[in-house]
């Protein structure tokens, strides 16, 4: 898949764990593992908000598009 989830790299840069975003954001371990491994199929704008928000960053900082010729 040409989009790639770097929030694994966002959450290392502001030194969060996975469980501290989850409960910061609203959202369970789970869904939100799902995401950071870019095995989410969909996210919602709500949820990147929060995201962003809590992490301090841009959406650009956490999807990124690479184009696979």
């Amino acid at each position: 898949m040409p989009i790639i989830v770097n929030l694994d790299v966002m959450m290392a840069k502001r030194k969060i764990s996975l469980s501290e975003l989850a409960e910061r954001i609203d959202l369970t371990p789970a869904n939100l593992s799902i995401l950071k491994t870019g095995k989410a199929k969909a996210v919602r704008f709500s949820t990147l908000e929060a995201i962003c928000r809590e992490l301090d960053c841009q959406p650009g900082d956490i999807l990124e598009f690479r184009n696979e010729e």
